[in-house]
């Protein structure tokens, strides 16, 4: 997620969305467009009225979301214990913008920064219940991970010679020894359960609370159906000790899918430190900590002898 700069990004501003919505829900048209406190990447979302948002695509790579949440979000709502977007209309091309796009219901909430969220415990055991039903929901004629998801939900193999390129390049920065080892293993560790839905990217910007408690999940652009691994990442980017044991004991996964978890969030630490390094020291910091905590997690489930490989 991105606090909002000037008006614009991705050549969308307010006056398109206003011509677009205009154009094709003319209900709508007049209603006050802003863009929203925090956006974010994938899309540009502005504020239509006080009870719906626009929420559209900023590059083609991500417009396959567009029709996959149109189609799925419908579906999962009734089986999912807290809200997630609600579609109320389905945008196409217009007014020199070129991929469709959509409006939804506003959900009240704020994305779940710590500030917001005093007993981190209980909002763990939230986060873990959510993706236990979003585990349960029906997967007929769902979508397969691939490329729409970016390949969450598959194998983190997709992501071997991206990883290994960061490793070569980041050596003597990071304990590259130690970190093969915690790729290795996510790789030995093959998936062979049965596929379930995934979100793709559980943090804290896609989490909204109210009073501390989590009301609301967003973002289902890299949603699918496969691996949950992915879903397991926040375990260390946003818990720690007594909220990340929780979050474990009743997210409920196996030794292998936490070592796939461990390479998720490898991968990801390891491409952004090498295209930040020298540039950004406190993202840095951010990045070595993450990976300084998952080396060490590996440590612990070897020296246990659960570090996934045998699964």
């Amino acid at each position: 997620m991105v606090e909002h700069g000037p008006d614009g990004r991705a050549g969308i501003d307010v006056a398109l969305v206003e011509r677009l919505v205009a154009g094709q829900f003319p209900q709508w048209a007049g209603l006050p467009v802003a863009p929203v406190e925090v956006d974010g990447w994938d899309n540009r979302t502005y504020r239509l009225g006080t009870t719906m948002t626009v929420r559209l695509p900023t590059a083609e790579g991500y417009v396959a979301a567009v029709a996959k949440e149109n189609e799925w979000l419908p579906r999962l709502a009734p089986q999912l214990p807290v809200a997630v977007p609600r579609i109320l209309g389905q945008g196409q091309p217009g007014e020199g913008y070129p991929y469709p796009w959509s409006v939804r219901g506003w959900l009240a909430g704020e994305t779940a920064s710590r500030g917001r969220v005093a007993d981190r415990a209980k909002f763990a055991a939230s986060v873990a219940g959510f993706l236990r039903a979003l585990q349960r929901c029906d997967t007929s004629g769902a979508p397969v991970a691939g490329r729409h998801s970016w390949y969450r939900g598959a194998s983190p193999e997709h992501y071997d010679d991206e990883t290994r390129r960061c490793l070569a390049a980041l050596a003597g920065v990071v304990d590259t020894e130690r970190a093969t080892r915690v790729w290795e293993a996510a790789l030995a560790a093959e998936w062979r359960g049965s596929p379930v839905w995934f979100h793709g990217d559980i943090a804290a910007g896609n989490l909204l609370v109210s009073g501390g408690e989590l009301v609301a999940v967003i973002d289902f652009g890299t949603s699918g159906v496969g691996d949950p691994a992915c879903d397991l990442v926040i375990a260390w980017t946003d818990f720690a000790g007594e909220s990340r044991r929780v979050f474990r004991s009743e997210v409920a996964q196996d030794a292998g899918t936490w070592a796939r978890a461990r390479g998720w969030l490898l991968w990801k630490s390891l491409l952004v430190l090498s295209e930040i390094l020298g540039t950004d020291p406190a993202q840095e910091a951010v990045q070595q900590r993450l990976i300084t905590e998952v080396l060490t997690d590996h440590d612990s489930e070897a020296d246990a002898g659960h570090d996934g490989r045998a699964h």
